[in-house]
């Protein structure tokens, strides 16, 4: 079921002006196409976006106490409507279309929805088939195990019980790990991270394998969380996320690159990032977690070419 609102940048009240003038300042950075194709020309006809959020990805995309999907990867998100509002030149109401790591594929290749904003993996082979932003955070593969478990890195996993979200790099990871080690991982693909989370919570898996950023929140989002689970292990991948919308559309390709050039030359990613990861959630936990030197680098390499 897909859920609808107007997109805040487009009704400012007068005390608002200079909030907003300061919030969209970035946007002139950009360049508007004079005749619109591919997604673009379809959001001008319906004047509506449709984006593919999660519900469990925290602190990306997940939903609030009210139900309203929340987080880093929203925000950015908004802030491409807010690009698309310029190159289409009227304003666009955003369709929230809720996807899981199984069918957000089928939602972008689809049409169900036009930007898929949570914590998907940027790689060579999903290229294939849809297109991602830049990259705007930067993860890795790592195992969540309740605090006392023996287990400290995958090579001690072997034979046992692992909780993995279906349709993830985590998954292919675990089950390269365990062919190439012979580990015989009993792999437990479940629909969402809330769900793989919970097969350790109730000790019906050993780990749980996913994003590290991703583990940090669950613990966080978990009353206790911090004593009673541990993120153990090396790094098993390197998983860059980006914003996923269709291939094959060279118009909003441009237009995305362009605005996270801005938005990163501007400091909005940076200001986003603090908001998420390093300051209080809604949810009263706070994660933490300094941006990682990659991330730094993406970034800054970003604003200097904005600035060319």
């Amino acid at each position: 079921m897909a859920l609808a609102c107007s997109t805040a940048a487009l009704a400012q009240t007068p005390s608002q002006d200079a909030a907003a003038a300061a919030s969209t300042a970035w946007l002139t950075g950009l360049s508007a196409p004079i005749n619109l194709n591919g997604t673009l020309a379809k959001v001008h006809e319906s004047g509506k976006v449709a984006i593919g959020y999660r519900d469990s990805s925290i602190p990306f995309s997940y939903l609030d106490a009210r139900g309203k999907p929340i987080g880093y990867s929203i925000e950015l998100c908004k802030s491409l409507v807010q690009a698309f509002q310029f190159a289409v030149h009227k304003p666009l109401e955003i369709t929230w279309v809720p996807v899981t790591s199984a069918t957000r594929f089928e939602a972008i290749t689809s049409g169900k929805a036009d930007l898929e904003c949570g914590s998907t993996t940027s790689n060579r082979e999903r290229q294939k088939t849809v297109a991602f932003s830049p990259t705007f955070f930067v993860a890795g593969t790592k195992l969540l195990v309740r605090k006392g478990s023996p287990v400290r890195d995958y090579t001690q996993l072997k034979g046992k019980k692992v909780a993995v979200t279906a349709g993830t790099t985590n998954e292919k990871t675990l089950n390269d790990l365990s062919q190439r080690f012979k580990l015989n991982l009993q792999i437990m693909s479940m629909r969402d991270h809330a769900e793989s989370f919970a097969q350790v919570t109730s000790g019906a898996a050993d780990a749980f394998a996913t994003d590290d950023v991703l583990l940090y929140g669950l613990i966080a989002q978990t009353p206790n969380g911090r004593s009673q689970y541990a993120v153990v292990g090396d790094f098993l991948s390197y998983d860059p996320y980006g914003v996923m919308f269709r291939k094959d559309d060279p118009q909003l390709a441009k237009l995305a690159t362009q605005a996270f050039q801005a938005l990163a030359g501007d400091g909005e990613i940076e200001r986003q990032y603090k908001r998420w990861f390093q300051r209080r959630l809604p949810s009263g936990q706070t994660l933490n977690l300094p941006m990682s030197p990659q991330l730094e680098v993406i970034l800054e390499s970003l604003a200097a070419t904005q600035k060319e």
